[in-house]
């Protein structure tokens, strides 16, 4: 166990040194979006599942503006307009893990219940729908009013093959990760304060891929997080509140060739070693 974050920052530099394809970055700040401690924390990766964060923050926002209804039926179809020149597409069941929305396939979702299933089952088809509810325009918004450099963004919808082939895709990093989570765990006014911040961290809490950050906590740490993982990647982002503490956020991505079990294993071990180190770091600064 690290007992340091230099010793941290070796163990991760450590494994880029026998993969020089890796890539591993970190984040930890406070919810005022000020950085603690990080490592490569601006290096750009694919932003899989993540995506799906600034999205339903930006659905909330449409909602609380008056402009959707969250109540409100939509169809569930599986068929889509790339954003590069509107050639449709459909998607693969066999690659989401929600089969709730797709049982509802020639019916009808609430835009609530896409919301709810884009995050708690990172649902590939919900997310799809609701993105072309609320725009990609409104997602970028997101983005930049947290604070977000340009290197994050959200480009296309999942399984949008003609965009990702022309270049035009989603990427993340682990810094405007922790921006975002932060900015939503202060309910940030800018992002329209808690009507939208507040039902987006009670979604993330209702989590139910945690194997990863929640992983690596002591057990029973609340945490309201949002994952994502496709083949060589696995980013985790959480909101830490732990009971009797002040909350913290703090953000991981993995661009490393694991399987996805051993990735969201490593990204619980590296949870594990900040919180280690950190709470380390309390003990000695209050001994001093």
């Amino acid at each position: 166990m690290p007992s340091s974050f230099a010793d941290l920052e070796a163990r991760l530099d450590d494994l880029a040194s026998h993969d020089p394809s890796a890539s591993v970055s970190a984040w930890l700040g406070d919810l005022a979006g000020r950085c603690r401690w990080s490592h490569r924390a601006d290096a750009p990766h694919y932003a899989a599942s993540t995506m799906k964060l600034p999205l339903v923050i930006a659905a909330q926002r449409r909602v609380v503006r008056g402009e959707l209804d969250l109540d409100a039926p939509h169809p569930v179809r599986n068929a889509f307009a790339s954003v590069k020149d509107g050639s449709p597409f459909t998607m693969d069941e066999d690659d989401d893990q929600d089969p709730e929305t797709w049982a509802a396939v020639g019916g009808t979702r609430t835009l609530r219940e896409l919301a709810e299933h884009a995050i708690t089952h990172s649902g590939n088809l919900a997310t799809n729908l609701l993105l072309d509810v609320v725009g990609r325009d409104e997602v970028a918004e997101v983005l930049r009013l947290a604070g977000c450099s340009p290197t994050t963004v959200v480009g296309r919808g999942i399984e949008d093959a003609v965009a990702r082939e022309a270049g035009i895709t989603n990427t993340v990093t682990a810094a405007d990760l922790g921006l975002l989570m932060a900015a939503v765990a202060r309910r940030e006014p800018a992002l329209g304060g808690e009507p939208v911040c507040g039902p987006v961290e009670q979604i993330l809490a209702r989590q139910l891929h945690v194997d990863q950050i929640p992983a690596g906590l002591p057990s029973g740490t609340p945490t309201a997080s949002k994952s994502g993982w496709i083949p060589g990647v696995s980013h985790d982002v959480a909101l830490v509140r732990p009971v009797g503490e002040d909350p913290f956020v703090l953000a991981i991505c993995t661009t490393v060739d694991l399987g996805e079990h051993e990735a969201a294993a490593f990204v619980a071990s590296v949870a594990a070693d900040v919180w280690a180190v950190d709470h380390a770091l309390d003990v000695r600064e209050v001994e001093q």
